[in-house]
């Protein structure tokens, strides 16, 4: 018999148990947070991040439900019931960009397509609701043609239950004024396609090839907004290029500094412009603010499976399938747009992102093309190739635009 014995515990099992342990729940962190940047960076491409988190908004449904809806996720749907919600001839204040009917447009099926989010419906645009809720309020919009597109677009909404004698259109300048003098509401477009001041603000006179922006000056536009109730912002389309030519000083100082900077910097420089006039100008608490993304065009057929030489001219349908971004819009701008807004979030400022890219993107059947009124005359080679002049840009009315306000009324009424 052995006395005092004491079994001897080898550690060498237990040592490698655990560093075996470690090394598995290493492993496990690793492939989350790779996942989680996968996750992040393809929702980023997606549309993600602030642009996904705007999406979310819930409508009353029986009794003290409420449902969340993502209105961005979704599908067109062919409905010549409900659409159009205005007639282009009766809306008074149509523009002849935009008046595509007007100007020779025969197959008007472009007017009947309804946006259906993927778990919801957009609540059907009430003039009236909205005139109550606009009552002694100022809604303005400040962007470029898009933005004015848009701005119609609402206007025309709004006129058929407004009586003529109780509404009015006043230009002054970059900006111009719709009044419900009935609900002392004004619905307003100030001229600022590329929001800090630049040699592109005469809202008639515009079209200079050398473009200069004054990057850090905005007060003379921003004058113009000081005091709206809901403000709704775009810039994008007068962006697109390589680089901007920037100033430091006057136009008219003869010792101003310019320089040419790459466009993402100069763009994020203006937005930085921007924020900060929002940050020190704007209630906080009772000014609703909004950005509208990018606006897609629809100039290379083969984004849509016919050739790359051709463009939306004399298209008719939408896009089918799902996903798709196109070139004209700039991923890496958006982001820019994203990052400035979240920013904003951290300084007590809230701009909501209205993620208008992805539900346009389908309709290459909803631009003017050539159906509308040409500001210079044709050449003889233009009017031998039509979709040489075809405007692939803006949008006719009724149309896509529409959709944007039903998007924003729900914003407003319902967020």
């Amino acid at each position: 018999m052995v006395k005092n014995f004491r079994p001897r515990v080898s550690t060498r099992g237990a040592w490698g148990l655990r560093r075996g342990l470690g090394t598995v729940v290493a492993i496990i962190c690793v492939v989350i947070l790779v996942s989680f940047a996968y996750i992040v960076a393809v929702g980023s491409e997606n549309g993600g991040g602030l642009w996904r988190e705007a999406a979310m908004v819930q409508f009353p449904a029986t009794g003290t439900v409420t449902e969340a809806c993502d209105l961005f996720e979704g599908r067109w749907v062919y409905d010549s019931l409900s659409y159009p919600l205005y007639k282009e001839r009766m809306c008074r204040f149509m523009s002849d960009q935009s008046a595509c009917q007007k100007f020779g447009r025969e197959n008007l099926k472009y007017q009947n397509w309804r946006w259906k989010p993927r778990d919801c419906d957009l609540p059907r645009f009430n003039a009236t609701q909205l005139l109550e809720r606009l009552r002694g309020k100022r809604l303005a919009f400040v962007g470029d043609s898009l933005n004015r597109n848009q701005w119609i677009s609402m206007i025309c909404l709004l006129d058929s239950v407004i009586p003529d004698q109780m509404k009015s259109m006043e230009a002054n300048g970059s900006l111009t004024t719709f009044k419900a003098k009935e609900y002392d509401a004004s619905i307003e477009f100030y001229w600022a396609p590329l929001l800090v001041e630049s040699n592109s603000d005469d809202p008639v006179h515009h079209r200079i090839p050398d473009r200069i922006i004054r990057a850090q000056s905005i007060e003379r536009h921003g004058r113009h907004w000081m005091g709206a109730d809901i403000l709704v912002f775009n810039s994008y389309l007068w962006w697109r290029r390589e680089k901007m030519k920037v100033l430091w000083g006057a136009f008219d100082d003869k010792d101003g500094i310019y320089k040419e900077i790459e466009i993402l910097r100069s763009y994020e420089m203006a937005l930085k412009t921007w924020a900060e006039w929002l940050e020190f100008h704007v209630d906080h608490l009772g000014t609703k603010l909004f950005f509208m993304s990018m606006s897609p065009t629809h100039f290379w057929g083969d984004e849509w499976g016919i050739d790359s030489n051709q463009n939306c001219y004399n298209e008719t349908e939408p896009i089918t399938g799902e996903g798709r971004m196109g070139r004209g819009s700039d991923r890496k701008m958006m982001h820019v747009v994203e990052s400035t807004i979240r920013d904003l979030r951290e300084r007590g400022v809230n701009v909501q992102m209205l993620n208008i890219t992805h539900l346009s993107e389908y309709r290459k059947d909803g631009h003017p093309s050539t159906y509308r009124k040409q500001w210079d005359p044709l050449t003889t080679e233009e009017l031998a190739n039509p979709s040489s002049y075809a405007d692939c840009i803006h949008w006719c009315l009724p149309g896509v635009p529409d959709v944007w306000n039903e998007i924003l009324y729900s914003y407003i009424l319902f967020k």
